[in-house]
Formats: C-alpha cells, structure tokens, sequence
C-alpha cells in the first residue's frame, strides 16, 4: 500500500460485517482507525463497561453511529442516550464526553472544514 491509500485496516473488495471488525477488550477502549486526514476521520472504536472518552471538543462535525449495545454521550450540557442502530451527530467546536453504561461499539465519523 502506497501514500495514495485513502482507508486502511478493511479488506477491500469484500463485504464485510462492520460491528465484526473489532472486538472487546476488558478495561479498555479499542480503536480502530479506516481513514485520517486534514479533512475526514473514520474510526471504528469498541468500548468495554465503564469506559469512555473524557470531555473534549473537535474542530469538525461529529457523527456517531452506535453498532451494538448503547452509551451516554453528552453533548455540551445536554446528555443524550444512544443506542444499537442510532445515531447522534456532535456539532463541531462544543464539548462533548462518551460513557458506556454497558459495553458498545462505534463507528465515530469526523468531518472538518478545509483549511483556507
């Protein structure tokens, strides 16, 4: 794979089942990273109960699309429950945290604005 490959870590040409492509580990958060780059993120995270990702804020927009099981993820001031199937998209620049009440999986989809 050269320089020019824009997603990583996934078979090409194959179908694949994406809540598969990563597995649990106990006590902690796993990632997984597709695609990184000025613009975009794609990546793919499994977190065990009681784990999370602490407050933070990101200079693109957000999506998160839960694959399995559910987390709390809060928004600015407003929490927000997301479960298998759903998903929730955190505006750029505010605050947000994730928390797994139970352990879940996650594809996290950051879209930034171009640099002028």
């Amino acid at each position: 794979m050269g320089d020019d490959v824009l997603i990583k870590n996934i078979p090409f040409s194959e179908a694949q089942v994406l809540v598969d492509l990563i597995d649990y580990a106990e006590g902690t958060v796993v990632s997984k990273t597709f695609a990184q780059n000025e613009t975009l993120s794609l990546t793919l995270f499994a977190f065990d109960r009681g784990e999370g990702l602490s407050t933070h804020s990101s200079p693109g927009a957000a999506l998160i699309q839960v694959l399995d099981g559910e987390a709390l993820v809060r928004i600015g001031e407003k929490p927000v429950v997301v479960k298998a199937g759903e998903v929730v998209v955190m505006p750029a620049n505010v605050p947000h945290a994730v928390q797994a009440g139970e352990r879940f999986k996650m594809l996290l989809t950051v879209v930034k604005p171009l640099k002028k």
